[in-house]
C-alpha cells in the first residue's frame, strides 16, 4: 500500500492551494485518513482527519475554519483544501492512513494510529 501526496509548493500568504493524497489500494474506502505537518525544528503535528466514509471530520484548532479535509472513495484520494494561508503554515505535509482500523469509529489525532504514511509534500508560505 502506498500513499502519494501532491500539491505542495511555494505559495503566497492568503492563497488557497489543495493537497491531494492518492492511495494505491481500493480498500482506501475503509480507512480513516489524516493530514499531519512538520515545520522546521518542530515535532510533527496533527492537522485534520476524515472518517472512512468521509462523513466526519476533525481539525486542529490552528487550522479550523481555514482548512477542509475530504475523501473521495471512488478516486482513492483524500484532499486538504487550505485557505487563508499564513507563513506559520509552512511545513512538510504528510497524509496518513489508518488501514488497521477497518471503518474505525472515531478519528484519531495520534501518530501511532496511522500505519501508512505518504512521503510528504512541502508547503512554503511567503508573506
Amino acid at each position: 500500500v502506498q500513499l502519494q501526496a501532491s500539491g505542495g509548493g511555494l505559495v503566497q500568504a492568503g492563497d488557497s492551494p489543495r493537497l491531494s493524497c492518492e492511495a494505491s489500494d481500493r480498500t482506501f474506502r475503509s480507512w480513516n485518513m489524516a493530514w499531519f505537518r512538520q515545520a522546521p525544528d518542530k515535532e510533527r503535528e496533527f492537522v485534520a482527519g476524515v472518517s472512512w466514509s468521509g462523513g466526519s471530520t476533525v481539525y486542529a484548532d490552528s487550522v479550523k475554519g481555514r482548512f477542509t479535509i475530504s475523501k473521495d472513495n471512488p478516486k482513492n484520494t483524500a484532499y486538504l483544501q487550505m485557505s487563508s494561508l499564513k507563513p506559520e503554515d509552512t511545513a512538510v505535509y504528510y497524509c496518513a492512513a489508518d488501514t488497521r482500523g477497518n471503518r474505525r469509529i472515531g478519528i484519531s489525532s495520534m501518530n501511532h494510529i496511522y500505519d501508512i504514511w505518504g512521503r510528504g509534500t512541502l508547503v512554503t508560505v511567503s508573506s
